[in-house]
């Protein structure tokens, strides 16, 4: 937060009461201090890319992923997102794995999941920030409380959103979620440490069109990543 990042006017609006709460500022405080011993992770201006890329009334299916990635030229504040040639997490992969098998589109080579945020994705972590090399490092700071009240907020606004929760912490956020409104799909996390628990065969991207579309939305072109 020290390069002052900012956020899409749209969400600026409907998040405009947290922004005045005072955690806010100890958290940037927080920031601007960390910044001065550690390598932060993403880029400031990438801190709040998810919510830049996919502004408050596009948002179709939320993927909640937990803190940013903490190696260098990964993190650019898109969950499991990584930038353009850097080489494949292993979730990322496994991501793709049931993108193909699921939908059959063909294997992305990039990442970068950019596209999919255009296309109403909002690729969300529980934590924005992390330190070079030490993961869940800006854990309890105040990023918990700021991205469970967009989950809360996107529940009582809108209506006829999908959430996919892999894993079990991303799982009881779904008491953020009204689910009368909302679809909430939960899985397993790709990690490969829990995909073959059900994650493999859980066809999220099928899922999620197949709510959409009932709902009378386009569906998300899970298929455009190169």
């Amino acid at each position: 937060m020290a390069t002052n990042p900012v956020i899409h006017p749209s969400w600026k609006e409907a998040l405009s009461a947290e922004f005045t709460h005072p955690y806010m500022d100890e958290l940037k405080a927080f920031l601007v201090e960390e910044k001065k011993h550690y390598t932060i992770f993403p880029q400031g201006s990438h801190i709040f890319n998810a919510f830049n890329s996919t502004p408050f009334d596009a948002v179709k299916v939320v993927i909640l992923g937990q803190d940013p990635y903490h190696g260098p030229n990964q993190a650019h504040g898109l969950s499991f997102s990584v930038q353009q040639g850097i080489p494949l997490p292993p979730s990322l992969q496994n991501i793709f794995k049931e993108l193909v098998d699921d939908i059959g589109c063909t294997c992305p080579k990039s990442g970068d999941l950019s596209y999919w945020a255009q296309e109403g994705v909002l690729l969300l972590n529980t934590l924005l920030t992390v330190r070079s090399g030490e993961p869940f490092s800006h854990k309890d700071r105040g990023w918990e409380r700021f991205t469970d009240q967009v989950i809360r907020t996107l529940s009582a606004q809108r209506e006829h959103i999908v959430f996919i929760l892999w894993g079990a912490p991303a799982g009881k956020k779904a008491s953020l979620i009204d689910e009368g409104k909302h679809l909430v799909l939960k899985a397993p996390h790709p990690s490969p440490l829990s995909s073959y628990r059900g994650f493999f065969g859980s066809k999220p991207f099928s899922k999620s069109n197949r709510y959409l579309q009932q709902f009378g939305m386009q569906p998300i072109e899970w298929c455009g990543i190169s």
